[in-house]
């Protein structure tokens, strides 16, 4: 798009300005080759090259025919033309282009007069009321005016089928309180404006180039955080002469999708054939199956006889199976052989009495009130005092 519109200055200006400053130098017929100039010197811009504005010495005679565009708006757009259409008209009247503006049809129309030396001014209007229809602020769209400057209308609203994807996608693109686009603006130089199914971009070539990119990979759902990285990263690069010439390849990172499903392998697999020149052998007809088998060659009521026989076999067979599946429900299933459990062989081991008897012993000296075991029979003096107690 961007290329097409070069070429259609050149080929305007060259048209009707004759020799203008685009062609400007040592004039060479065409299939002799200048061999004093080099080549590499032709193919690159000098730092800082402007191209001389373009004057009524140019084009002192005019146009030939008056020329006009025309481009509707929509109606909440209405009164905001209204209110800025004083100063489109002075700023389209520098180049002599008439502007109106019909409320009632809801047009804006542009088209050259007299006075126009520009050919290419009406192609700068037309994109200046495209601007204006989509939502793009007047001090903006008034750049384009600018040689330096072009636009770009992004058609998004059909890229994607469902709605609801498509507004999550043109979210992204602008993001969090705007800070994508205000970074893309940042590194592109370029002024973004999304509105409805379209993106507006005004700016350099380079830098609109590098707008459509990426808003072209975001409704392919790529992120713009990948491409806005690399623009950081070009935009770094540049800045080394050494590196101008070189592959920028090793530089940039390189994203994979890590979070995509695999391709689910379908149940049946077609198997392709090996490619044969010779046609498929012709399937055999019921006639050839009879000639073959020799059916072909019985009458009439011995063949209705073979078909019923073989009626009455598949009939047969199937009552045997419905039979064999309704008996099912009567058979009782197998039972598993009872296994009577046997008492486990008590385990041989010494065991020590001795040793018995003594625990024993040691745990009546530990019970609370049991006697001693090496205890002495009660004195008589120790008798008396607990009677004498006793009666006390």
């Amino acid at each position: 798009m961007l290329a097409s519109k070069l070429l259609e200055l050149q080929f305007l200006r060259i048209c009707f300005g004759g020799c203008t400053k685009l062609d400007r130098g040592p004039h060479v017929a065409p299939g002799i080759r200048n061999t004093n100039v080099d080549e590499s010197e032709l193919l690159s811009v000098p730092d800082g090259w402007v191209e001389p504005a373009f004057t009524r010495d140019d084009n002192p005679r005019g146009l030939l025919e008056e020329s006009s565009f025309a481009t509707l708006f929509p109606k909440y757009r209405e009164a905001y033309l209204k209110e800025c259409w004083p100063l489109v008209e002075r700023a389209l009247g520098e180049g002599h282009i008439k502007a109106s503006l019909d409320l009632i049809e809801g047009s804006m129309t542009v088209c050259t007069t007299r006075k126009t030396f520009d050919p290419y001014a009406i192609v700068r209007a037309r994109d200046l009321i495209k601007l204006l229809a989509r939502s793009v602020p007047f001090e903006q769209a008034v750049r384009i005016l600018q040689d330096d400057v072009a636009c770009d209308i992004i058609k998004v609203g059909t890229l994607v089928r469902n709605r609801e994807r498509f507004v999550k996608r043109r979210q992204r693109l602008i993001g969090p309180k705007g800070s994508t686009l205000k970074a893309l603006e940042l590194l592109t130089n370029c002024y973004v404006m999304v509105q409805g199914n379209t993106v507006s971009a005004l700016g350099p070539y380079n830098g609109l180039k590098e707008v459509r990119k990426v808003v072209m990979d975001t409704m392919k759902n790529i992120h713009p955080i990948y491409n806005i990285k690399m623009l950081m990263i070009k935009r770094e690069l540049s800045k080394d002469p050494e590196l101008r010439t070189q592959s920028w390849e090793r530089f940039l990172p390189t994203f994979r999708h890590k979070n995509l499903n695999k391709r689910k392998e379908p149940k049946k697999k077609s198997v392709k054939k090996e490619y044969t020149p010779f046609p498929p052998a012709q399937p055999e007809s019921q006639i050839d199956k009879e000639l073959a088998t020799g059916e072909f060659f019985l009458r009439e009521h011995v063949k209705k006889r073979k078909k019923m026989e073989m009626i009455k076999v598949k009939q047969a067979e199937a009552l045997t199976k419905k039979k064999e599946e309704r008996n099912k429900a009567f058979i009782p299933p197998k039972e598993k052989p009872f296994q009577s459990k046997t008492p486990k062989a008590p385990t041989e081991s010494k065991l020590d009495i001795q040793a018995i008897k003594d625990k024993v012993k040691k745990a009546k000296t530990k019970k609370l009130g049991a006697p001693p075991v090496n205890q002495t029979p009660p004195t008589s003096s120790t008798n008396k005092k607990k009677k004498s107690k006793n009666k006390g």
